[in-house]
């Protein structure tokens, strides 16, 4: 798919990956959207990013907040042909600790965030892009989602937070098949370290520790390096229904 001119939803668009991930489509000639929570940077990012970019001030797991922006872009921008979902949290709590059991709301939060939260921004930028006008592929509309390589190998706290990345994973391959028809695309990366606000905030030296363990290179992966697969999934029609890991190499040990 071509990406100049193109309309884009980023979701968690206002900082890390997101951010990145609307800046390379910016330069790459997309309009695009920044959803994101309303207390984030995400008006400065757009002002940043500069016209016609736009912030959308919604959850994802608020349907109703969620389809109204939806609307909102293609009444200003016009219909939306790629989405990209790299809003998300990530929490560590242990399935029994010293206060007892899990608390099930615990788990039930990043799930509720990280994979219906996907889910719903796909169900409603899938009802718009079946409307495109195909390209010459038969392609309306392209989405990428964002996973984790804890879903693979997570380790020990990651309970709720792996299974909800997993459970994006696993939606992959039956949505790109429900969407097939409609000639859109799905595809799923799975992150590994990466130097995000979350990562910002750890000592030096647990920085450190965790780049060590990335086979090669041995750093945490940039926000741009991420983005740059973005693009190249949204303009390579032969990707579709599978998840790539962007890596280093790295295995999660268990703790």
């Amino acid at each position: 798919m071509k990406v100049q001119g193109a309309v884009a939803i980023v979701t968690g668009g206002a900082s890390g990956l997101g951010k990145a991930v609307a800046a390379r489509l910016v330069a790459a000639g997309a309009k695009v959207a920044l959803l994101d929570r309303p207390h984030s940077q995400g008006a400065s990012v757009a002002k940043e990013l500069g016209e016609p970019t736009q912030f959308l001030a919604a959850d994802v797991t608020n349907a109703s907040a969620v389809a109204s922006s939806f609307q909102s872009v293609q009444q200003s921008l016009g219909p939306v042909s790629i989405l990209v979902n790299c809003a998300g949290l990530g929490v560590s709590v242990p399935t029994l600790g010293a206060l007892g059991p899990a608390k099930l709301d615990d788990f039930a939060r990043p799930i509720q965030v990280n994979l219906i939260g996907t889910f719903n921004c796909i169900r409603l930028a899938a009802s718009q892009m079946a409307k495109n006008e195909p390209n010459t592929d038969g392609e309306r509309g392209v989405i990428v989602n964002t996973s984790s390589v804890a879903a693979y190998d997570g380790q020990a706290r990651q309970a709720a937070y792996a299974a909800s990345k997993a459970g994006i994973i696993g939606m992959t391959l039956p949505i790109a098949r429900d969407l097939a028809e409609h000639g859109i695309r799905v595809m799923t990366i799975a992150p590994g370290l990466f130097d995000t606000p979350m990562m910002s905030g750890f000592p030096k030296e647990v920085r450190e520790e965790l780049e060590a363990q990335v086979p090669f290179p041995k750093r945490m992966g940039r926000p741009d390096e991420f983005a740059s697969l973005v693009l190249h999934i949204v303009e390579n029609a032969m990707l579709n229904g599978e998840t790539i890991r962007l890596d280093g190499a790295i295995r999660f040990a268990p703790r």
